[in-house]
C-alpha cells in the first residue's frame, strides 16, 4: 500500500485517541493536526512499509522502517484492534527488513514503550522529539539489540 492519506487517517486517529492518555491536549491537538512528513512518500516508494488488513481490505495497521537509519520509523494499530497482535506481526515484517549487523533504533511515544518492551527494545534514555508541528513530543529513544 502506498496512499500516505490512507495511512495518515490512521495514525491521526490513533494519536487522537491512544496517545492522549499520556500527553495534555495542548500536544495531541498541534501533533494531530501536523501533514505527512515529506521523507513517507520515500520510504514508502523504497518498499519501508508494512500493512495489515482485513479480509475486506479495511487498514489494521501498519508500520514504517527506514532501512538507512535502521530505525522503526512509525507503527500504528487501529485503536479499536489494539491487543490482537496486529502490532506484534507488523514489528516482525519490519524487523524482517533490518540490518542484523546494527541495532535496530526507534524513538517511541511514552504509550508505546510497554508494547516496545514486549518486542525486545530497551530503554535509553527519555527525550524531547522536536515534532515539526512546533512540539517537542516526551518520548524515549529505545533500540534493540540482536
Amino acid at each position: 500500500m502506498d496512499d500516505v492519506a490512507a495511512l495518515w487517517a490512521l495514525r491521526t486517529r490513533c494519536v487522537r485517541e491512544s496517545c492522549s492518555s499520556h500527553y495534555p491536549a495542548q500536544v495531541i491537538a498541534p501533533w494531530s493536526a501536523s501533514p505527512p512528513p515529506s521523507h513517507y512518500a520515500r520510504l514508502l516508494g523504497q518498499g519501508g512499509c508494512v500493512v495489515a488488513e482485513d479480509a475486506q481490505g479495511a487498514l489494521l495497521g501498519f508500520g514504517v522502517f527506514d532501512a538507512d537509519a535502521n530505525e522503526v520509523d512509525a507503527l500504528f494499530v487501529d485503536p479499536d484492534r489494539g491487543g490482537q497482535g496486529i502490532g506484534q506481526a507488523l514489528m516482525q515484517r519490519l524487523l524482517a527488513m533490518a540490518d542484523r549487523g546494527r541495532e535496530v533504533v526507534l524513538s517511541a511515544s511514552l504509550n508505546a514503550v510497554p508494547f516496545y518492551h514486549r518486542q525486545g527494545f530497551v530503554s535509553v534514555r527519555e527525550e524531547a522529539y522536536p515534532h515539526p508541528s512546533g512540539v517537542a513530543l516526551a518520548s524515549v529513544s529505545m533500540r534493540r539489540p540482536w
